[in-house]
């Protein structure tokens, strides 16, 4: 069974750091590309940040110098350090993995708040 199991997330000042992870289960983790999305109340999902698996990284414009997406495939582990917070980085955020458009997972999603 796969599972792609998100934490870390909580209540944060403006300004302030978060570090997510997200440990995958069930899949052979390194030959999945991996990705964080967020959606906030009342807006579409949005894509965060991407790492493949040779360890190239995109972001999200959003996010750009802000957020550091890694991997640990000797854990299976994705991680996004957030750093500067902003009350707009408030959202439920999700860990995908995929090979394929027919072959992807996602986690339930873990709760950031940014506020004061």
């Amino acid at each position: 069974q796969v599972q792609l199991v998100e934490s870390g997330g909580g209540l944060v000042q403006p300004g302030g750091s978060l570090r997510l992870s997200c440990a995958a289960s069930g899949i052979i983790f390194s030959i999945y590309t991996m990705a964080w999305y967020r959606q906030a109340p009342g807006k579409q999902r949005e894509l965060v940040a991407t790492i493949t698996t040779g360890g190239i990284t995109i972001y999200g414009d959003s996010v750009k110098g802000r957020f550091t997406i890694s991997r640990d495939n000797t854990k299976n582990t994705v991680y996004l350090q957030m750093n500067s917070l902003k009350p707009e980085d408030t959202a439920v955020y999700y860990c995908h993995g995929f090979t394929s458009r027919l072959n992807s997972y996602w986690g339930r999603g873990t709760q950031v708040t940014v506020s004061s």
